[in-house]
């Protein structure tokens, strides 16, 4: 019986052992769960039981490895052999180093001294060893008993010859000798059947035809084709083969340009009749789709493969950005939200984090290396609510980047080194060897199904052409590319020994190819006449419609009765459950006078209402990002941490009956990735509402690739519907040019509404919306309308930091009882008389506020002369309750558009034509907010409250 605290898991060592009698446990995560009290590391047979809820928590559950202990016989052994434990050790440690890795031979391998018996004193290669307890292979008889020769031999073999193995890094001692011991127990096991060698020729040359007939026929179309690197498409069938046999239902699969085609047309059951319509400059979706397409090195296919399996794998490869690297967040994120599903479907209680599902990340060297999302991605492998349970990563070395040789593009001995940071194992194979290729995979899933953990295959390849196929590599790697030019290609290679060993026949090699090319000539033929069909709102999207208008008002009120009883939930933890004192007294006690009044709802509480209103109707919540739980500005508190035992608990996943679950994802300080990782959450099941909230709304500046190529594009270029909310802290309150600007002009310019509505009629489809909600009742409405619609957007909120607590911005449960919604524009209540109005002020955000207050302190002054009006959507442009809201202002004259940001910056830009087009004839929109600048702000405090000053008074003075 064992118990180990989850912040003290270590490892024990004894003399000449690596990690005798070690129990590897990967201790759970203090992540938050619903009535299980997250404490010490509890027996496997416990985890087992409550698996079910953690996975659906987004939990990394613990799992239980215990590898063998040295016998006392082995460690006597390890202790009167230490130079040949040294010399094993050093086999393991740097063999990689002498390897035969590089198809081209331009890379020479390198006599490294250590690996020499005779550094340790083992020059005579007839003395023989008991290698029990020191080295896993034995001798061709089976025995342990070798001599110095057969053991250096063995281990040039296995650790120095075309595959190397990359695991001493590693810090886990069990995983260390598990791969090891895996390694070698396996290392004569190579012997492969006919029919899988069969198999392996046929891929391969099949992709070599693929390559050839498009040259032929699109010899002017940028391909990126896998010549060089055909080994690849081995790699993968060898693993969605391993997969299928394991039991593994789901693979998700990222990769870049170069290869897919060939992937998607032979591994991926994708049609070459559509790929051939779209090359001849047709669309790949219906025309009465508005959708406007993407080039052919980001379509994507999500066929069932079988294996000669009971059950299928389903594989599904997402469309990708031209952005390197940018897809691998978004599969982690699109998986992790699958596997939820899956065990949430899974009445198994026996199952493991990774049983069910796999991620798969294709890279290209230059990219792995250079991009910073791949740092971020691997940062979220083994966190809580992040964690696949293992990725299998395969970086496609071409050993160059577009024209950059290895030598400029890293700082690194190898592509894969970055991978050592979440201290995975990585095996390098020389990809003109695709049994080699096929033996690396096997280990690397057999680690992965062992230890739940990413592991990296580091495939050494070339590149046929160059960048693409109109590009000359010879410009700028003449030598490289004269060795590639005299070379035989990997498939042709394979094919001679396919047939000098009887399994391949010269006619057999000849009418596989000519097979394959007479189906794709029929392909081509055909796609004259193919009709593209759309697949976006199939399966678990099924009811939802594609949008052809924004629905912006939608009855999302809940019964009084129910939001007091949710709120309370809200806050209700066990009275064992010692909370926080001064959050007894200023969150908790506070949160249910204002639920019993039924006044005063702060923004956390409208929050936490929508919240738990929504699970309660079933839907399920992710809100991630950092320290989400208890809010940037110490306001939500969505999950308690006991003082006690720092056990943590989540109040609204005990609203009861058949509700959905609120998972608190608390980020690590990454916003690329995690946002990417967001992104794959919401399309893959329209049921969840994910959110992300930026620590501070500039913040998602670093992410910009994903808003860019995945969220404001998303459904347009691949009809993929997402419902993520962004929630982004926004308002300049003196904190200086950062964290004051949420850069709400950079998703407008995003938007796609159109920009002069000289028409009343013209209807707005937007891509997302972008809000500016002022009142708690408004971002309740808001993130309930995002499930309620029949459709999904993406919403990006530029919301509040100091209305959090300001007194003024509060609302009424009345606000949000039924009949009640969202209001895009909240109509002035300030002004006496519309129809004294002169002056009306366009307002979004904090700034109503410090204009309102201003205005009560003159009011005799301005004597209902000014309207101040707030826009609390600005995209799609709220055009028909702004003119009705002018119409109450018929003697207006004057009309401003108010702004605390600076003229660059803000909502000004977006709005001006949009505002201009409603106004009475003759009239023109003035603008009052700061001038142009550089920085969002000043950062010199007393300038900051000048230029506030000057705002207000410009806004309600003059009259």
């Amino acid at each position: 019986m064992w118990r180990a605290s989850l912040a003290n898991v270590h490892h024990t060592r004894r003399l000449g052992a690596v990690g005798a009698g070690l129990a590897w446990r990967r201790a759970a995560v203090a992540a938050p769960i619903a009535g299980w009290a997250v404490g010490p590391a509890k027996p496997d047979s416990v985890l087992r039981r409550c698996y079910h809820e953690d996975i659906v928590y987004g939990y990394r559950v613990p799992k239980v490895f215990d590898y063998p202990d040295y016998s006392s016989k082995q460690l006597s052994n390890r202790q009167q052999q230490a130079a040949l434990v040294c010399l094993v050790s050093a086999y393991r440690s740097i063999g990689h180093r002498a390897t035969d890795l590089d198809p081209l031979k331009i890379q020479k391998r390198q006599a490294i001294p250590e690996l020499d018996p005779a550094r340790y004193g083992l020059a005579d290669a007839s003395q023989m060893f008991d290698v029990d307890g020191i080295l896993a292979i034995k001798s061709e008889s089976g025995s342990t008993k070798m001599s110095v020769a057969e053991i250096h031999r063995a281990l040039t073999d296995l650790y120095c010859g075309h595959v190397a193995f990359e695991f001493e890094h590693i810090p886990d001692t069990a995983e260390r000798r598990w791969f090891a011991d895996h390694v070698e127990s396996t290392s004569t096991d190579t012997k492969l059947a006919a029919a899988k060698k069969r198999r392996f020729y046929e891929l391969l040359a099949r992709s070599e035809a693929f390559d050839n007939f498009m040259q032929k026929k699109f010899g002017q179309v940028k391909r990126y084709g896998l010549e060089g690197a055909e080994s690849a498409i081995v790699a993968l069938d060898e693993l969605f083969s391993l997969c299928n046999h394991s039991g593994i239902a789901e693979a998700v699969v990222g990769m870049p340009h170069r290869g897919r085609l060939n992937i998607l047309i032979d591994l991926l059951k994708y049609s070459p009749r559509a790929l051939f319509h779209k090359l001849q400059g047709n669309a790949e979706f219906p025309r009465d789709l508005p959708a406007s397409g993407d080039v052919i090195s980001h379509i994507a296919s999500s066929p069932k493969l079988n294996y000669g399996c009971t059950s299928d794998l389903h594989v599904t490869m997402l469309h990708n950005p031209s952005h390197l690297e940018a897809v691998n967040p978004v599969v982690a994120g699109y998986g992790r939200a699958k596997q939820m599903y899956l065990y949430d479907k899974n009445t198994d209680p026996g199952c493991a984090l990774g049983d069910r599902l796999i991620g798969i990340q294709i890279h290209g060297d230059a990219a792995f290396t250079g991009q910073g999302v791949i740092m971020e991605t691997l940062g979220l492998s083994n966190l809580p609510h992040f964690s696949l349970g293992g990725t299998v990563h395969i970086i496609i070395n071409n050993q160059i980047g577009y024209t950059t040789p290895a030598t400029n593009a890293r700082s690194t001995l190898y592509t894969s080194d970055v991978a050592k940071m979440v201290n995975a194992p990585v095996i390098h194979v020389n990809g003109d060897y695709p049994e080699e290729v096929a033996r690396a995979m096997r280990v690397a899933f057999e680690y992965r199904k062992m230890f739940r953990k990413d592991v990296i295959i580091d495939l050494i390849t070339f590149r046929r052409w160059g960048h693409n196929e109109l590009d000359e590599p010879s410009f700028t790697q003449p030598h490289m590319y004269k060795i590639i030019r005299a070379r035989e290609s990997v498939p042709k290679q394979y094919e001679r020994q396919m047939q000098e060993e009887g399994i391949v026949t010269k006619d057999d090699a000849s009418e596989t190819r000519a097979a394959f090319v007479k189906h794709l000539d029929d392909e081509l033929a055909a796609s004259k006449d193919f009709v593209p069909q759309a697949d976006h709102l199939k399966g678990k999207w099924a009811g939802l419609i594609m949008s052809t208008e924004a629905v912006t008002t939608i009855d999302t009120g809940v019964p009084v009765a129910t939001l007091r009883k949710v709120g309370e939930k809200s806050v209700s933890v066990d009275q064992a459950f010692h909370v926080h004192s001064r959050l007894t007294k200023h969150h908790i006690q506070p949160r249910l006078k204002r639920l019993s009044e039924g006044t005063s709802v702060d923004w956390a509480t409208a929050e936490a209402l929508a919240f738990g209103s929504l699970l309660k109707e079933g839907f399920n919540i992710r809100l991630c990002g950092q320290d989400v739980g208890r809010g940037t500005f110490s306001q939500r508190h969505a999950m308690f941490v006991c003082q006690d035992t720092e056990n943590v608990y989540i109040p609204l996943n005990s609203i009861g009956g058949k509700q959905g679950k609120l998972e608190v994802a608390n980020s690590n300080l990454s916003e690329l990735a995690v946002l990417g990782f967001e992104y794959g959450v919401s399309i893959q099941s329209p049921t969840v509402l994910p959110i992300w909230e930026a620590q501070f709304g500039d913040f998602n500046n670093t992410a910009q690739v994903i808003i860019d190529t995945y969220i404001s594009s998303g459904e347009t270029k691949w009809l993929r519907q997402s419902g993520l909310v962004m929630l982004l802290p926004h308002g300049y309150d003196g904190a200086g040019p950062e964290h004051s600007s949420s850069r709400i002009e950079r998703f407008l310019q995003m938007c796609n509404t159109p920009h002069d509505l000289t028409d009343a009629g013209q209807v707005q489809n937007p891509n997302m919306h972008v809000a500016v909600p002022t009142t708690p009742a408004q971002i309740f409405h808001l993130l309930r309308r995002q499930m309620k619609r029949n459709y999904r957007k993406p919403l990006v909120v530029a919301g509040p930091k100091t209305l959090l607590r300001l007194s003024a911005a509060t609302s009424s449960l009345e606000e949000m009882a039924p009949g009640t919604s969202f209001q895009p524009v909240l109509s002035d209540s300030l002004a006496d008389d519309p129809g004294l109005v002169k002056r009306v002020v366009f307002v979004a955000g904090k700034l109503y506020y410090d204009l309102a207050k201003a205005y009560a302190d003159r009011k005799d002054e301005i004597s209902s002369k000014i309207a101040i009006v707030r826009v609390e959507e600005i995209c799609p442009f709220p055009r028909s309750q702004l003119t009705r809201e002018l119409e109450r202002f018929s003697g207006a004259t004057e009309f401003i558009w108010c702004q605390e940001e600076t003229m660059n910056a803000g909502a000004y830009s977006f709005v001006q034509p949009r505002l201009q087009s409603i106004l009475p004839s003759g009239a023109r929109l003035g603008y009052i907010g700061r001038e142009p600048l550089a920085a969002p702000v000043t950062g010199i405090s007393c300038v900051y409250k000048a230029e506030q000053a000057q705002i207000i008074e410009s806004a309600l003075s003059g009259i």
